[in-house]
């Protein structure tokens, strides 16, 4: 029970939102229209069941006016239920996808505002694969919520409304045995009751560990899928290394989950399917058996005990929705564990600093530099890795950072722009001031190539003349003519293009601070120093702080800063100067 009422708290705390938002006119809207819908369709049923006397007692009688009646109103019935169950499956599934929409919408602008995305990898949180939460989680639980709902809705309404039927029918055909009547008040409905108890009951006794095992599937299936997504994106150094054969024995080993899991769900799956088989066809002859004395003992007609077993079904399966839907339920509770999961993830990510110390990243007023402020940078496991204090990057220095690999370079560059959350300490950054990062491994989206060189601007925000100059000017005058060019560039390129279009980004964005956190290590050397100097040339006003371990680097920065080892950490300071580039760019 304490199960069943924090999955139905979650289920409010997911789900509510939606009927509150900006879309919740609409939304309440189409919900009630399926609702009402699904009332009347309850009411058809009732109506049916009431026919179903009148028209098999016309059968006995052999009343041909009758006869003919009941099927006109048959007719009749049997029309206004499919008009209204067509129009509910439309509006059911309107109101599934504009809330989907906006849930979708929701989660990602959660899971994308302030790096709260890589935020949740460093931490190593529970919710694995955010891109199945957000599209097959959030579509799953959308339906079945809907569906479950809606029919928990319809079988309380459906019990209610057909239990006064069954109970009066009790009255009129009462138990009969061995030729002695018992009246017993409503034993139909009791019959009912007890089957449906005994049936629910044995149905979650042997059904109950599906919940944990479809949670199990999916995550399984989810994992199978990334490590399958990830050969794909490294085929080319899988095929240098021929690392085939190891990776079809590290998914088929993962793959094995798959499978293993899958066959505990088929074996618990069958035994469920045995029972609530076995108990939906006992509960089609259950009702007549009850009553069948009664009609030979001639105390009722044709027509009443056909009415009475209907009316008994729709009681019984009322009562029995959970053994009906215990596999949907069971998917179902899996669906809502896993949003929780990443729901609480993302606001664990988002809440960092509510809960321990973080690096303080401010703009600054007045300030014209990048100040770093008794900063101490740590690894997520609380390990000292970069100190600096009264350090500051004046503007239009171009300065070189070095260091032993592992010494937090790149780590220092990620709390400049504040995305590395752990450590203490103070980064001021200019008020007004734009800062740019470039990995050694630059990303661009999947689309035209214009677009995702100058991304992250929307598509118009620059113009193809400039984009072309830009990608021309870096050296890639064959990819310039190609900028409409759809595709997924980090494939297509190799890592020194890629590396030429993320300076090419750098040039068409001219931001006030430029990081290169050895954004052109995959280039040859002159390469390299031309785009040093087209850098000079183009952005003479921005601050330029590269990271790199090439000693021609030093040409073409004023200052030098190094990495050195005190303790656990490493201190930022200025080391020697570096000896300035000539004109011609010879040392």
């Amino acid at each position: 029970m304490k199960n069943i009422s924090a999955t139905l708290a979650t289920v409010w705390r997911i789900a509510i939102p939606y009927f509150r938002s900006e879309d919740k006119w609409a939304g309440r809207g189409l919900l009630a229209a399926v609702i009402t819908i699904e009332l009347a369709l309850v009411a058809i049923d009732v109506l049916v069941n009431q026919w179903q006397n009148r028209f098999y007692s016309a059968l006995q009688s052999r009343d041909l006016e009758t006869f003919i009646r009941e099927i006109w109103i048959f007719v009749g019935l049997a029309s206004a239920f499919v008009a209204l169950a067509v129009y509910q499956l439309y509006l059911n599934q309107w109101l599934q996808i504009r809330w989907r929409q906006w849930l979708t919408r929701h989660y990602l602008g959660e899971w994308l505002n302030g790096a709260t995305h890589y935020r949740m990898q460093l931490k190593g949180d529970a919710a694995d694969n955010p891109d199945q939460r957000i599209t097959e989680d959030v579509k799953t639980f959308v339906e079945q919520t809907l569906s479950i709902g809606i029919g928990l809705l319809s079988s309380i309404v459906t019990l209610f409304s057909f239990v006064i039927i069954l109970w009066g029918l009790s009255n009129a055909a009462p138990l009969h045995i061995s030729g002695v009547d018992f009246a017993i008040p409503g034993y139909l409905v009791w019959g009912a009751l007890f089957y449906a108890v005994l049936g629910t009951g044995l149905t979650h006794w042997i059904g109950a560990p599906l919940v944990n095992l479809n949670f199990e599937q999916q995550r399984y299936e989810a994992d199978f899928r990334f490590n399958l997504v990830r050969v794909r994106e490294n085929s080319e150094q899988i095929a240098l290394l021929k690392g085939e054969s190891a990776e079809r024995g590290r998914l088929l080993h993962r793959f094995n989950f798959v499978v293993g899991n899958w066959y505990a769900i088929m074996s618990r799956t069958k035994r469920l399917t045995a029972f609530t088989a076995s108990y939906q066809q006992a509960a089609v002859i259950f009702p007549y058996v009850l009553v069948a004395p009664a009609y030979f003992a001639q105390k009722i007609q044709l027509g009443d005990m056909m009415q009475t077993g209907s009316a008994f079904g729709s009681v019984q399966r009322a009562l029995s929705f959970f053994v009906t839907a215990y596999r949907s339920l069971a998917e179902w509770r899996a669906v809502v564990a896993r949003l929780d999961g990443f729901e609480m993830s993302v606001s664990s990510a988002a809440n960092i600093a509510a809960h321990e110390p973080t690096i303080d990243v401010a703009r600054a007023g007045g300030s014209t530099a990048v100040a770093l402020q008794q900063l101490l940078v740590k690894l997520p496991n609380g390990r000292p890795l970069v100190t600096a204090d009264a350090f500051a990057i004046q503007p239009s220095e171009r300065v070189l950072v070095t260091g032993p690999s592992g010494s937090g370079k790149s780590t220092l560059f990620r709390a400049i722009a504040g995305i590395w959350p752990f450590g203490t300490g103070r980064i001021a950054i200019p008020e007004r001031s734009r800062l740019m990062m470039l990995p050694q491994r630059p990303y661009f989206p999947v689309g035209a190539l214009g677009d995702a060189v100058i991304y992250p601007a929307e598509h118009g925000a620059v113009s193809p003349d400039k984009i072309k100059e830009a990608v021309t000017a870096v050296g890639l005058p064959d990819l310039a003519a190609r900028i409409d060019e759809e595709g997924h560039w980090n494939r297509m390129l190799s890592l020194g293009e890629q590396q030429r279009l993320g300076l090419a980004r750098a040039l068409l964005h001219a931001p006030d601070y430029l990081f290169l956190d050895e954004a052109t290590a995959s280039l040859d050397e002159p390469s390299e120093a031309r785009l040093y100097r087209l850098l000079a040339e183009k952005l003479p006003q921005s601050t330029i702080v590269s990271i790199g371990h090439r000693s021609t680097l030093d040409a073409f920065h004023t200052r030098k800063v190094a990495m050195v080892r005190n303790g656990e950490a490493h201190v930022l300071g200025d080391g020697e100067k570096p000896v300035q580039a000539e004109p011609n760019g010879v040392r």
